[in-house]
């Protein structure tokens, strides 16, 4: 029996101007399997610009069937693109955790919170006129309230921001999101998390 994947997020997951293959849970997928996993192809629950509450709407919408061997969340780079204030986001995202650990059947080592990384580095960011400073530093803060949250309901916590960092020059032809290549370090960093949350589940 295969295992059952949901990916939750914005354009970071759903791999805005790369392949479909290029995204990363696609590719964590596709290693996943190389190892002997049988797991089905991700089903994905994101949409470029999504916020929060946009996400959450839009979990309304999906068809959803709890019992998910795991569950993927990377949230929040449209909260603070947008200006949107950092309690709201703390607040916002610990109800959307809280149903990522509902739709894994209320197992949270089940759900894998991904961080998110940092726009302000890219050709994008360096053009937008904006301080990169505060930008690296606001999200900096919305990724200790992802982590926070998620170590208090013991799901865990993978930290891609730095590799955004390292990378910066990895970047789809729009110069703002990651490109394959980078997205594959990304994996390499999810992978072994997800693996070993994958190997403890009694099935």
């Amino acid at each position: 029996m295969s295992l059952r994947y949901l990916a939750l997020g914005d354009s970071y997951t759903i791999g805005e101007d790369v392949p479909a293959q290029a995204r990363w849970p696609v590719q964590l997928v596709e290693n996943l399997r190389k190892q002997g996993i049988a797991i089905d192809d991700p089903q994905i629950v994101a949409v470029t610009g999504w916020t929060t509450d946009e996400l959450s709407a839009g979990m309304e919408q999906a068809a959803l069937a709890p019992g998910y061997d795991l569950v993927t969340l990377l949230i929040g780079v449209n909260n603070q693109y947008r200006g949107r204030p950092a309690q709201e986001y703390r607040e916002q995202f610990r109800a959307l955790l809280l149903r990522a650990i509902a739709l894994a059947d209320r197992h949270p080592e089940r759900v894998v919170v991904v961080s998110i990384p940092d726009w302000g580095v890219t050709p994008f960011g360096y053009a937008s006129g904006r301080d990169l400073q505060q930008i690296a530093r606001e999200l900096d803060i919305f990724n200790a309230i992802a982590r926070e949250e998620a170590a208090e309901v013991s799901a865990h916590f993978v930290n891609v921001t730095g590799i955004s960092r390292e990378h910066a020059g990895l970047v789809a032809s729009d110069g703002l999101h990651p490109s394959g290549a980078q997205y594959a370090l990304w994996t390499d960093a999810i992978e072994p998390v997800v693996t070993a949350a994958l190997r403890t589940q009694s099935r």
